[in-house]
């Protein structure tokens, strides 16, 4: 048996390859053959520049069809994929084709393609065992230097395969897809479950809630960021119309407010499925597709996934997520001690996450470990109060973090999107918490500071205002 992953892919595909993959914006179609063909070509390709079963392919390039077939070829041959964002600086890049010395670097995946046209598609799938490497994901380095998640064939096979039956794809869907292609969600969670479908994806370059609502009357599935469904909340030709036909509204990445949650439903009549995940495991716990979707939390463990809340907490109790499971990522590229230390003796990956889990399995994340604030010797964590925060009149959105305090160690600080009074803020808070999580200083901004995928760097932040309690 061949454990490739495009070896599983390929075998979905539908029989008659005239069948539409992608749908691109100009109303070109790409079909299934099309792809298999230029995966093809692109493996001979590959094959002809010395890239042989282990080598890394890294690839910092536009969203193209081209890239898609690139990745898919690079699983072909065996090699292993390194998606870069193509947001990265030469200097950024530099300290990843460092690590990872891949054999080819692509900026330009379209001249490649072309340069592969005149050869003869290779047919023969590399024969990969399910544990060979297949992609090196860089996480986004928000506090030090990224480093490369090693996913195996296996990995990303399990989890598409458990995705594709918890979210319920069949026949007929179409997946509107505008999302980049340089991270997990795009590139794996995706294109892995509508390609096991067999089924046409609406390709858009970027995300312009216009564009996608022209599109959306052709789609039954859309996978997005928190920042997709607020933009298109603001669009008044995103009625609940315009999305009676969809089947199903995806987001994560990032956390998703519950204000947002509740307006998409007021608006719609549906409730968006959230879902957890990250680099290192892919998808790991899902909202249900049939049953109760809740505001805030992102659902069951996938089957197959363990989880548990500290090292074995009782439900209920708050502590760091650790996960073990087929989807569960080997460790970081040529970083032993950074692997031994975030795995635990009965082989638990050890998120970083924090939150906690219900009696019935429900999982609520609370935030990150790091961002943990420890005032006058309280954990105070960020998540409660943010809840509290965003539901202030005025306020649009927070990020609540730590700063250096003289006399608490760590005071907590309130970074608002919105305006307000400072006074009135504080004394809203002290009013739901404990008068240690309050804030003791409200800064107002015009917008947070984000990753590629969404996600607020708090880091960013907590640099920004950390002489705020100094002198």
């Amino acid at each position: 048996m061949n454990d490739n992953l495009y070896a599983l892919l390929a075998s979905r595909f539908p029989a008659d390859r005239s069948a539409p993959c992608l749908l691109l914006a100009d109303g070109a179609v790409i079909t299934y053959g099309d792809l298999e063909t230029g995966v093809g070509r692109l493996a001979a390709l590959l094959k002809a520049k010395g890239v042989e079963a282990g080598d890394r392919v890294a690839v910092q390039a536009p969203k193209t069809p081209q890239s898609l077939m690139l990745y898919l070829a690079t699983l072909k041959v065996g090699a292993i994929f390194l998606p870069l964002n193509t947001a990265y600086t030469e200097a950024e890049v530099r300290y990843f084709l460092d690590d990872a010395e891949p054999k080819l670097f692509v900026t330009d995946a379209v001249a490649l393609a072309d340069e592969a046209r005149g050869l003869a598609p290779t047919l023969d799938i590399h024969p990969a065992a399910a544990g060979d490497l297949a992609a090196i994901i860089y996480t986004s380095g928000t506090t030090g230097r990224s480093k490369g998640a090693m996913l195996s064939h296996g990995n990303l096979a399990s989890n598409a395969l458990a995705l594709h039956r918890a979210w319920g794809f069949r026949p007929g869907d179409v997946l509107l897809h505008a999302l980049p292609i340089f991270h997990v969600h795009g590139l794996f969670i995706a294109l892995h479950c509508i390609l096991l479908n067999g089924g046409p994806t609406i390709w858009l370059a970027r995300f312009d809630d216009d564009e996608v609502l022209a599109w959306l009357p052709k789609a039954t599935v859309m996978m997005g960021v928190p920042t997709f469904y607020t933009r298109l909340l603001a669009n008044p030709g995103f009625t609940r119309e315009a999305a009676a036909h969809m089947r199903v509204f995806i987001c994560g990445s990032a956390p998703l407010l519950e204000s947002t949650f509740a307006e998409f439903e007021a608006r719609t009549g549906q409730r968006i499925l959230e879902r957890y995940g990250m680099s290192e495991a892919a998808i790991i716990t899902t909202n249900p597709l049939e049953g109760e979707r809740v505001a805030g939390s992102v659902g069951y463990p996938l089957p197959g996934v363990e989880l548990r809340i500290g090292g074995g907490e009782p439900a209920g109790t708050t502590g760091v997520i650790e996960i073990r499971g087929p989807s569960v990522f080997s460790g970081y590229w040529r970083n032993p001690q950074k692997t031994a230390e975030d795995f635990t003796a009965d082989g638990f990956f050890i998120t970083g996450d924090v939150g906690r889990q219900d009696p019935d399995g429900r999982v609520w994340i609370s935030g990150r470990a790091k961002d943990l604030i420890i005032s006058g010797g309280y954990n105070v964590y960020p998540k409660e109060i943010e809840l509290i925060l965003d539901e202030l009149p005025g306020v649009g959105e927070s990020a609540v973090i730590g700063c250096p305090h003289p006399d608490f160690g760590e005071a907590v600080v309130a970074v608002i999107v919105g305006q307000g009074d400072e006074g009135e803020i504080i004394g809203a808070a002290r009013r739901s918490l404990a008068a240690y999580k309050a804030p003791k200083k409200v800064f107002f901004v015009a917008d947070l500071p984000r990753n590629a995928m969404g996600k607020v760097q708090k880091n960013l932040l907590r640099d920004r205002f950390k002489a705020t309690f100094e002198g």
